[in-house]
């Protein structure tokens, strides 16, 4: 391949790869189809998810899930389920699925680098069962995010080393304004800062489990 001139951007998949070598064969073939035993204990200690999706002209969307971990429901070596609990009442993720259902998954693990990203194909589901099984608190979801698995690799730690997401020292929640101050001046401005303050205060962790 030939290198691309100094500041020509890439515009071909073999430009990209001139420009940033290939991957090393136990890289690119890593995927598997079917979730394993390695993979069902990583789902079991994670306690948080990022569904990406995208509507059916590309628009795409990034939803964080949490629950306690083990809040995804391993169905089959295939299948995998997320329950919707309450929120803003978007639901991006699940009106994107209706028109698309491409969606791929990254799987977190507290102060662990690595990470799990399960792809594949998604549904909705209001299979009574189902919903039984993801109860949390009392409180049963209405609706479950099924992904039907193409492919599951683990992906390398490096992003989160130099980010140094997990040490407490890089923390700087003040260095930019409170949640609060965020909704006043972007969201609610209408409402006053106090207000605000006593809705995303003690009282806010509540109503997490709440229709």
């Amino acid at each position: 391949m030939t290198p691309l001139e100094p500041g020509i951007a890439p515009r071909t998949h073999d430009e990209l790869e001139a420009l940033l070598g290939s991957p090393l064969p136990r890289t690119r073939d890593k995927a598997r189809p079917v979730l394993d035993e390695v993979d069902r204990a990583w789902l079991a200690a994670s306690p948080f998810c990022l569904v990406a999706t995208s509507d059916a002209e590309g628009r795409c969307d990034v939803s964080p899930k949490g629950d306690p971990p083990g809040f995804a429901v391993v169905l089959d070596e295939r299948t995998v389920a997320l329950p919707e609990r309450p929120g803003n009442r978007r639901a991006d993720s699940l009106h994107n699925v209706l028109e698309n259902p491409h969606a791929g998954l990254i799987f977190l693990v507290p102060g662990r680098g690595d990470t799990l990203r399960v792809n594949g194909r998604a549904r909705l589901s209001t299979d009574a069962a189902l919903l039984d099984e993801m109860a949390v608190k009392g409180h049963r979801p209405l609706v479950a995010l099924v992904v039907d698995v193409e492919e599951v690799y683990f992906h390398c730690a490096k992003a989160f080393l130099r980010s140094e997401l997990w040490e407490p020292s890089s923390w700087h929640p003040d260095a930019v304004p409170s949640r609060p101050e965020i909704a006043k001046a972007v969201e609610r401005p209408d409402e006053p800062l106090e207000e605000l303050a006593r809705y995303y205060g003690a009282s806010y962790a509540d109503g997490l489990y709440r229709s």
